[in-house]
């Protein structure tokens, strides 16, 4: 096993974490918005800091690579790399919509043998970017945003038990409107909930190339002009 520093910053909450032969052994997070350039430098110090003073050499930087927030994978990156090139060890990218999994597993042990899991992020409206994934978190179905309508999901809906989570699952229960629906309230992206995918990625050898690693955005960046006072 490995020490890792987990890194989250995809959504509204930002988070730092340091796991160490498969448990968490140290947490922090924000949640008062997208304040990540204001927080997350001094979340990775104490963290590290921790670390140091317990004699805990970090061997690998574990960062949610998206789909999210274009400006909170910016920062997250950033940050891990930079910790990566300073103390030169790999980096490890984890699927941020894998990352609301975790919970869900750990939770909910008795979910159905063929149930599906839909991991939600909020894009607005009623867009949302999501993955469907089987218990052993194999892709049913690939990540991609979707604008969601009664029959956005009815084809595993029709087949399976699909449960629906994270902070972009409630608004679109009532437009899916199916009996296979269940809604899992209460799952985030966090960062000590990334450390069992990252190092099952570690052991694998599965890391990034620091230099050219960019985050998994799914959609543009598009910037808005603000308006003029009048």
């Amino acid at each position: 096993m490995s020490c890792i520093l987990n890194i989250e910053t995809s959504t509204d909450i930002c988070s730092v974490a340091i796991s160490e032969d498969g448990h968490c052994i140290y947490s922090d997070e924000n949640r008062g918005g997208q304040n990540h350039n204001e927080c997350l430098g001094r979340f990775v110090d104490e963290a590290l800091s921790f670390a140091d003073s317990h004699a805990i050499p970090v061997d690998a930087v574990a960062v949610s690579m998206g789909p999210g927030s274009y400006t909170g994978l910016r920062i997250g990156v950033s940050m891990a790399k930079g910790v990566c090139y300073g103390h030169g060890i790999p980096l490890v990218a984890v699927p941020t919509l894998q990352v609301m999994c975790v919970p869900v597993l750990l939770r909910y042990d008795d979910l159905p043998e063929d149930a599906l899991l839909c991991p939600m992020i909020d894009a607005r409206r009623m867009e949302v970017y999501s993955a469907i994934y089987d218990r052993a978190l194999r892709p049913v179905r690939d990540i991609q945003a979707d604008v969601v309508d009664a029959d956005t999901y009815r084809q595993y809906l029709d087949s399976h038990p699909v449960y629906f989570f994270g902070n972009g699952a409630e608004k679109c229960m009532d437009v899916i409107a199916h009996p296979n629906a269940h809604l899992i309230k209460d799952i985030e992206p966090l960062a000590k909930n990334m450390f069992p995918l990252a190092e099952k990625k570690l052991m694998a050898g599965e890391t990034e190339d620091v230099a050219y690693f960019v985050p998994f955005y799914l959609k543009d960046f598009v910037a808005i002009k603000p308006k003029k006072l009048l």
